[in-house]
This record gives C-alpha cells, sequence and structure tokens, in this order.
C-alpha cells in the first residue's frame, strides 16, 4: 500500500515538474526560461562573488602599497630622529657632563646644554621638546623646567621602566605637559644613556616629537574617495587618526586585538569597513587603512547591476525568441490537428500542406500519405467486402445447383443397380463393371461429408474414372500410378485430383489421335509432399499457358468457364491448407503436361495435417 501511495506520488510530481498537461507553446516558454535564467543566475552569483573577493583583494594590494610607502617615509622620519639624538649624546661637553659631571660642573654646563637642546629643537620644527635625566642628580630640559618632580613625573609614567637597558631606542605615544601649558600629544623618543666603561645606564634622553610631519605624510594618502589612515601603537592606541581627538585613544576596531598579534592581513565585520593592515618591525607601530563598506562595494554593486540587467535582457530576448520558436513549431501542429480532426470525421480527400523540410514537415508528409493509404485500403477492404457478397451469392448458387443435382439420388442409386443386374443377368459383365464403377464414384462424390480424404481414397475413385474412361478409348488411353506407400496415407482435399486428370483426358486423349500416357505420382519432401498428375498428349501453348497461370493468381472459385477444374481446385487448397500450398504447371506444346500439387505432410500421431 505504501509503495502504491509513493508511486502516485511520483506520478503527480513528474506531472507537475514536467507540466505534462501543460500545452506545448507553455512548456517550451516554461522550459526556455529556465534553461536561460537558471545558468544565468548562476554565472551572475559566481561572477558577483568572484568579482566581491576580487575588489577586496584589489583594495588590499592598493591600501598595503599605500601602507608600505607611508611605512618607508615614518621610518625614515624616525631614523632621522635617532640619528640626531645620537649625534646630541656624542657632543664632547655632552660627553664629559653625562659622564664624570659633579654637580658643580653640571650645574656650570647646564646653560650651554639647554641652550643646545633648544638650537636643535629650532632647527627641527617637529621637535617639541628634549629632556635628559641624569640618574637623580639633574634634568636638562629645552622647556627650561629644570625641576627634579618633572623628573620624578617621567619616572612614574608606565612607559618608564619598559624602554631597553641597551641603549636602543623605544617610541611612545604619550601626553606631553608643560608649565602653564596644556597637554600635548607627542611621540617620544626614549634611549637609554649607557656608560661606556661601566655599561651602566647613567641616564635617559626623550625627545618629543609632534605629529605636524607624520600628520603630514599620513594626510596625503589618499585611500579610496573616502578612505582614511590610522597608525597604532603596540597597545592599540592611535598614534594618528584624522580626528585629533582620536589619538591616545583605544582603537574601536571589532578584532583589534587579533590584529595587533598579526604582521598582516586585512579584514571585514559583516557590512563595516574593510581594514587592511601591516606592522612596521622598526617602529612597532600598526599602519591601517580604513575603507567603508560603501565604497569597496561600489564596483561590486556595479558589476552586480550590469549582470542582472544583463540577465533581463537576456530573458527578454529569449522570451521573444521562446514565443517564435514556440509558434513555429506549435501552428504546424495545430494544423496537423486540425486535418487528424478532419480525417477522423472522414474526410479522407484532403491534404494537410508540406510547409517546411524538418521533423513536422516530414511527419505532414507521413500523415498525408497514411491518409492515402488509409483511403486506399478502405477502398479495397469496400471492394473485398462486394466480392465477398459476389462469393456468397455463386456459393449459393452453386449450392442450389449441388442440391438440384442431389435430388432423389436414391433413385440413381437404384437406377445403376438395376442396370447392373440386367447386365449381369445377360451376362455383359463390362457394363457391369461400368455401372458399379459409376455408382461408386456418385455415392463417394455426394455422400462424403468430410472435405479431405486419404490419398489412397482419391486415387481409389481416379482408378474408377480412368477405368470409365478406358472403355471408351481403349488403347488409345494408358496410366499408371506410382505413389509409394508411406503417402497413401497422407490428406488431400476431396475431388482434387479427378478434375486434373479429366482434364488430361479432354485436352490430351480427345483432341490427338496418338495414344496418351496419364501418370500419377508422389514424393515426400520434409513437412511437404507434393502429388503430380502428368500426361504425353499435346500439351498448351505458352500464352494460353501464361494465361492459366494468371487466372490461377487471380481468380477465384468460379462456375463456368474454361479450366474451371484447375482453378477451383487450386483455391479449395489455399483455403484448406494455406497461402504456400497449391497447384504449379509445367507444359510443352507437343510434349505433354505436369500439373504438380503441393500439400503439408501429416504429422506423426496426428489425425490431421490440413485444417477442416
Amino acid at each position: 500500500m505504501r509503495l502504491k501511495q509513493s508511486y502516485r506520488f511520483g506520478q503527480a510530481l513528474f506531472k507537475i515538474l514536467f507540466l505534462k498537461d501543460r500545452p506545448l507553446s507553455v512548456k517550451l516558454l516554461v522550459f526556455l526560461a529556465l534553461l536561460v535564467v537558471v545558468p544565468l543566475t548562476v554565472v551572475g552569483l559566481i561572477s558577483y562573488s568572484n568579482s566581491s573577493a576580487s575588489l577586496k583583494d584589489a583594495a588590499s594590494r592598493s591600501s598595503w602599497q599605500i601602507i608600505e610607502q607611508v611605512k618607508s617615509h615614518i621610518e625614515y622620519y624616525i631614523r632621522d630622529f635617532e640619528i640626531d639624538s645620537i649625534k646630541l649624546l656624542n657632543q664632547p661637553e655632552m660627553k664629559s657632563i653625562v659622564m664624570t659631571g659633579s654637580p658643580d660642573e653640571i650645574q656650570k654646563a647646564r646653560p650651554s646644554i639647554v641652550q643646545l637642546f633648544k638650537d636643535v629643537a629650532y632647527s627641527r620644527p617637529d621637535i617639541s621638546r628634549i629632556t635628559l635625566l641624569l640618574e637623580n642628580r639633574a634634568i636638562f630640559d629645552s622647556g627650561s623646567d629644570t625641576d627634579m618632580r618633572y623628573a620624578a613625573q617621567l619616572e612614574r609614567e608606565p612607559w618608564y621602566d619598559t624602554v631597553p637597558m641597551n641603549g636602543d631606542i623605544k617610541l611612545i605615544s604619550r601626553l606631553s605637559s608643560r608649565s602653564g601649558r596644556d597637554s600635548e600629544p607627542v611621540i617620544s623618543i626614549v634611549k637609554r644613556i649607557i656608560d661606556s666603561r661601566t655599561l651602566e645606564p647613567v641616564g635617559m634622553l626623550i625627545m618629543d616629537i609632534n605629529f605636524k610631519r607624520i600628520q603630514e605624510i599620513a594626510y596625503n594618502v589618499t585611500v579610496g574617495r573616502s578612505g582614511y589612515m590610522a597608525i597604532l601603537d603596540e597597545k592599540g592606541l592611535y598614534i594618528y587618526h584624522p580626528d585629533p581627538s582620536m589619538i591616545g585613544q583605544k582603537a574601536d576596531f571589532r578584532y583589534t586585538d587579533w590584529m595587533l598579534r598579526q604582521d598582516d592581513g586585512y579584514f571585514q565585520s559583516g557590512k563595516g569597513p574593510f581594514y587592511t593592515f601591516n606592522r612596521s618591525s622598526y617602529l612597532n607601530w600598526h599602519l591601517v587603512t580604513i575603507m567603508p563598506n560603501e565604497e569597496l562595494n561600489r564596483g561590486v554593486a556595479y558589476i552586480g547591476r550590469t549582470i542582472w540587467l544583463a540577465v533581463l535582457i537576456t530573458l527578454l530576448m529569449a522570451y521573444l525568441l521562446a514565443v517564435g520558436f514556440a509558434a513555429s513549431i506549435v501552428a504546424p501542429i495545430r494544423k496537423l490537428q486540425f486535418f487528424m480532426k478532419r480525417v477522423k470525421d472522414g474526410n479522407f480527400s484532403e491534404r494537410a500542406k508540406v510547409e517546411s523540410k524538418d521533423e513536422i514537415g516530414i511527419l505532414t508528409n507521413d500523415f498525408n500519405q497514411m491518409v492515402e493509404k488509409v483511403e486506399q485500403l478502405m477502398k479495397e477492404v469496400y471492394t473485398a467486402k462486394l466480392r465477398e457478397a459476389d462469393l456468397s451469392l455463386r456459393q449459393k448458387e452453386s449450392e442450389l445447383k449441388v442440391l438440384q443435382s442431389q435430388v432423389n439420388p436414391h433413385f440413381l442409386y437404384n437406377s445403376l443397380e438395376t442396370v447392373r443386374g440386367m447386365a449381369l443377368e445377360h451376362g455383359i459383365t463390362d457394363i457391369s463393371k461400368l455401372v458399379t464403377s459409376l455408382a461408386k464414384m456418385l455415392r463417394y462424390n455426394l455422400g462424403h461429408a468430410s472435405p479431405v480424404v486419404t490419398l489412397r481414397e482419391e486415387l481409389a475413385i481416379c482408378s474408377m474414372y480412368l477405368g470409365i474412361q478406358k472403355y471408351r478409348f481403349e488403347d488409345k488411353l494408358h496410366f499408371r500410378f506410382e505413389v509409394p506407400d508411406e503417402a497413401l496415407e497422407q490428406y488431400i482435399p476431396k475431388f482434387s485430383l479427378q478434375p486434373l486428370v479429366e482434364n488430361c483426358v479432354i485436352h490430351g486423349t480427345e483432341t490427338g489421335t496418338s495414344r496418351v500416357t496419364i501418370t500419377i505420382s508422389a514424393m515426400l519432401n520434409g513437412s511437404d509432399y507434393t502429388v503430380m498428375v502428368e500426361d504425353s498428349g499435346s500439351g498448351i501453348e505458352a500464352d494460353h499457358l501464361r494465361h492459366i497461370e494468371r487466372d490461377l493468381r487471380e481468380k477465384e472459385l468460379s462456375t463456368d468457364g474454361a479450366h474451371i477444374g484447375i482453378i477451383n481446385v487450386h483455391r479449395r487448397i489455399m483455403h484448406l491448407c494455406g497461402e504456400r500450398y497449391g497447384l504449379r504447371l509445367a507444359s510443352k506444346s507437343g510434349k505433354g503436361t505436369t500439373v504438380t500439387i503441393t500439400l503439408p505432410l501429416k504429422e506423426e500421431g496426428s489425425h490431421d495435417a490440413i485444417s477442416v
């Protein structure tokens, strides 16, 4: 039951999916639309996805190139300050004060060192402040701040203890404060001063750099139309941002912590901005470009609109082509359908016009031929019906004649018996034998109910007939039978041989003056057997023989005309045995005639070989 329900469901689904009950035009339009829409949609989605990925990749490459250029400029810029700091520390006066200076010497050298700092800061407007701290002994500051409280303040800042002890520089983004002034965001280049004799730190040089130059470098960077660049230190604080208020603030990216652990890459959160970043190993900063999603997807949106517009235009063109294509197929089919309806109503005279050489044209031509053949077949059937009716009438007429010939057969038998008795009474044995043969032949012809008999019975009747004719023609007629014993019990249609033998007598003996010999022989051939009736008479002319053979092929049973016996025997054999059985004639003028009868062989154990 469940299997049957599944089968029905499958059939219903098949009808729905393949529009089984829909018109051909609807199927063509739907399937053609699917063939266009589905591939174009898939191509569009793939193209859109690939375009988006390609644009992101292109944007990231472009941003990396920008970042690399900016990074190179900034690194070069910072290295320049590092060189300046080294030059500053290598001043002879600075060396003597830092390494061996006593408090008095430090106090005495302060003005000149501070002036040196001011001169360096004046020569570089992007230097905000230079500060030299000696280990709890003194402070030198280009801002003239010599209060040790400022030194203590610096020592309390978180970055102070993170400065390398080996003299390497450290970059720090912080707020630098001065007496009576607001705090200023700066980048501090911090370097510990190492005593070359003891290799111990003896001080620290702090060079504060304002953001003017860095802003100039970063500000000139163009990231698309509305994108921008930002610089983050190792803690994720903004060193540079187009909005100055953001400097020193924590970056608010969703993946900031992840980014700080990477050297380079790009990321995007949902429909948020597209970030590309690269870390400077020298500065330990992350340079980041930020491009709004709208700008990034502007090209993708354009590609998407172009793809969908192409899909719509292609679909419209496909629809128009489908309408034309459907019309070119459906219109001839509808015309053919119209003619089929006319034929169904019985009009076989009209023909559909063949307008093309394609499959529909071939179908139309085949339809016309079929209608023509059906019309011809109907005429043949009608003719056959008329012929059948005519044959039926003729058969009734023949039956009537047979009935007429069978009037009171007992009277004929009794009369022949009377003649036979009279002949015996007077001692005329020949007349007695002749009458006996006639009586037996009459009983055979009128009294045997079966349409088939054995060859033995048929030969017996032929022997009686030829014996009667022998009394008439005497030495002018001779006959002999050459039939093997295994053929005697084979079946043959009743009254088949006697008409053939009669023809031999009539056309061979009566019309000629020479002696005629009639031979009846039989031979078994596989599943068939043949009976030959031969005479040595005058034979048949070639034209007359062809006429007889044509009659054998074309004429039905007849009751009058020449060679009626041959035609009737041939048709009876075909009717009882099949189309492949019947008579064949062979004759040569002046040399005699041979009639060959082909019959089916009775199978072993069967009582009948011929269908009755």
